[in-house]
């Protein structure tokens, strides 16, 4: 795919910003935008690494350090002149939590899990939200956490974090729908990860399985359904948080994962 060449395919005509898209889940949400006809900005902190994913994906790339309100600004101003306007952001970027409870858990760690979790993606829809009035629409997909409603042990400021997006996407929704702006946030549970479960024997694996009511979810997966409420067979989806979790959140066997 050639960056700027006409794309076709359900996303065609609408532009995504994907943070955290240089590498794991972000990167396979960037590459299942593009193949869905979306012209994709890749952006992260590493250069080579997000230059790599977006001639991958035929997009553009633009270095960002969500912790930085004005560079923040910044990026959407820049993904939106890239291609003339934004209709699409996935606010998947995740922050790296020191695990500790409550009692344990640093002042520092906490506030820093919150400002990339919670803060940037405000930033970012507040950004956002006036390209997306100027072409009359715009989909928001937070990308979340099956944690925020099943809490793991000693993740407090993951889950908090986690559990305020959730509530941040549904004010989202009802602020912004006269304007024609969608909010939504997909929940993935346990999302197999070829370096993480590389070691995962067979027994370890069927122990996994038998959490879910169908399978262990993919990458794919996730992205396949961040890029459903993206597009326009979403069109009346709006303020809901969507389970990617093989119905382990339902089914009474499961335990907390992702």
């Amino acid at each position: 795919m050639t960056e700027g060449a006409p794309n076709s395919g359900r996303l065609a005509g609408e532009v995504a910003l994907v943070t955290g898209s240089t590498a794991g889940l972000g990167r396979v949400i960037a590459a299942r935008l593009a193949r869905e006809g979306a012209r994709v900005v890749v952006t992260g902190r590493d250069h080579d690494r997000g230059q790599a994913v977006a001639t991958e994906v035929g997009g553009a790339f633009v270095a960002a350090d969500l912790n930085d309100e004005d560079a923040v600004t910044a990026l959407v101003e820049a993904a939106a002149e890239r291609y003339g306007s934004l209709t699409v952001l996935v606010n998947n970027a995740v922050a790296s939590v020191t695990s500790a409870p409550v009692d344990a858990v640093a002042t520092e760690d906490w506030d820093a899990a919150l400002r990339v979790n919670v803060t940037a993606p405000m930033w970012l829809c507040r950004a956002a939200i006036p390209h997306f009035r100027a072409v009359g629409h715009g989909s928001i997909v937070n990308v979340s956490s099956r944690a925020a409603e099943r809490a793991s042990p000693g993740l407090a400021a993951y889950v908090a974090g986690k559990g305020a997006l959730n509530a941040l996407t549904r004010s989202l929704a009802v602020d912004y729908a006269a304007d024609g702006i969608r909010a939504n946030t997909v929940a993935p549970g346990y999302v197999l990860n070829d370096r993480r479960d590389a070691d995962l024997d067979d027994a370890g694996r069927a122990r996994l399985e038998a959490m879910h009511l169908t399978r262990l979810s993919t990458a794919e997966d996730v992205a396949a359904a961040v890029a459903f409420l993206a597009g326009p067979d979403a069109e009346t989806v709006t303020g809901i948080l969507l389970p990617v979790d093989g119905g382990s959140s339902t089914a009474a066997r499961a335990t907390s994962f992702g």
